[in-house]
């Protein structure tokens, strides 16, 4: 038996589950179109204290300049937006893609003052009102709530220009529907429970010295919590084809977990306040929802086609969560709505993976040129 080799492995594995890991690039330097390579550089359009709005800009001069615009909302609940990366690499190639680059908050001063739930919505406004007209938004799970609430507020207020789609996968529009062990925890808890117990300053080595926050790590604890038994099993193999010299199997383990390790922390008042709002009083599906003194009112939506994914084995958003969207945009035309139930796919296989890049995402590309 190879001990040295054996104990490599081992080393190494040790190293990876201790180790702090940081905010990893998007590191996409060009995709195929048409057959040829272009180029993408990735530039920040706008900048806010809590996030940045990226742009995956083409360097093929004029070629690709009438492709359908995209404002990909990621979401802000624990992983960076490069968890969306396989998302934006897919939709490169037919689209003009944008995307929320959200900050962590232990980064941010507490100058910039506090992130509300109220204050994410009005970022997406921003963004939509500096990408419009023609646009379509995309919006991959949490963001999925106060992406509807932006439209439905613009709506309300009979704005000028309101995307032409929005796309909403695997998202709580309403956790009552089908709930899972995510929904379980925030329904099973008062939330005093929350603001005593998962609520911490930053400190003193970081920017955001004092700021509340949810700490990421928490978040990652509780997506390993989930499934515990199938990382356990991950990291063993892992051990296995480090030892067996399987470079090409171990080189995939850790792509994943580089990414899947990388977390950011989440304004105290933001998370507290998506908890109590999205969970525990479910007040966008019944109308119970106030921003700032108007009230969020999804009917008032009349002519933003909407495209909703969910899973079928989807252990965050159960089914039916996502599609519940339908229901509370009711004067949408049902020319202008379609659903779809992605057959054997978990909650990251949505906006990840063989079935995404197959499946999902031609659909989506479909529907957005029929209503772009």
């Amino acid at each position: 038996m190879d001990y040295p080799h054996n104990q490599a492995a081992g080393y190494e594995l040790m190293f990876r589950l201790g180790k702090d890991y940081e905010k990893p690039p998007f590191g996409i330097p060009s995709v195929e179109i048409d057959g040829q390579r272009v180029s993408i550089i990735e530039e920040i359009e706008l900048e806010k204290p809590f996030c940045k709005l990226l742009h995956f800009r083409k360097d093929s001069g004029k070629t690709h300049a009438k492709q359908p615009k995209v404002l990909l909302v990621a979401p802000l609940s624990g992983h960076h937006a490069t968890l969306l990366r396989d998302t934006v690499k897919t939709l490169l190639p037919e689209h003009d893609v944008y995307i929320t680059d959200w900050t962590d908050a232990r980064m941010v001063s507490l100058d910039h003052g506090a992130f509300h739930l109220h204050d994410y919505i009005y970022y997406v406004q921003d963004f939509i009102r500096h990408l419009s007209p023609n646009l379509n938004v995309i919006s991959v799970c949490q963001p999925t709530v106060p992406v509807l609430a932006a439209i439905s507020l613009m709506a309300s207020d009979k704005e000028k220009y309101l995307p032409k789609t929005m796309v909403m996968m695997g998202g709580p529009i309403d956790p009552r529907k089908a709930p899972t062990q995510v929904n379980d925890l925030a329904t099973n808890k008062p939330f005093s429970w929350f603001e005593n117990n998962v609520i911490y300053s930053v400190p003193p080595n970081y920017p955001g010295y004092g700021r509340r926050v949810y700490p990421g790590f928490l978040q990652h604890a509780g997506f390993v919590a989930m499934n515990p038994r199938r990382h356990a099993q991950s990291h063993w193999e892992f051990y296995l084809h480090l030892r067996e010299g399987d470079n090409e199997s171990a080189e995939e383990h850790r792509k994943f977990y580089d990414e899947y390790n990388a977390v950011l922390d989440m304004p105290a008042e933001y998370y507290l306040e998506t908890i109590k709002t999205v969970f525990q009083d479910h007040a966008l599906p019944l109308g119970t929802w106030e921003v700032e003194g108007k009230m969020v009112r999804p009917q008032d939506i009349k002519d933003v086609a909407l495209f909703t994914v969910e899973g079928e084995l989807d252990d965050i958003s159960g089914l039916g969560q996502t599609r519940a969207a339908h229901e509370l945009c009711a004067h949408i035309p049902k020319t202008m709505k379609q659903h779809f139930t992605a057959p054997k796919c978990g909650h990251y296989g949505i906006f990840s993976g063989r079935r995404w890049r197959e499946v999902i995402a031609p659909k989506i590309s479909e529907f957005i040129r029929a209503h772009h």
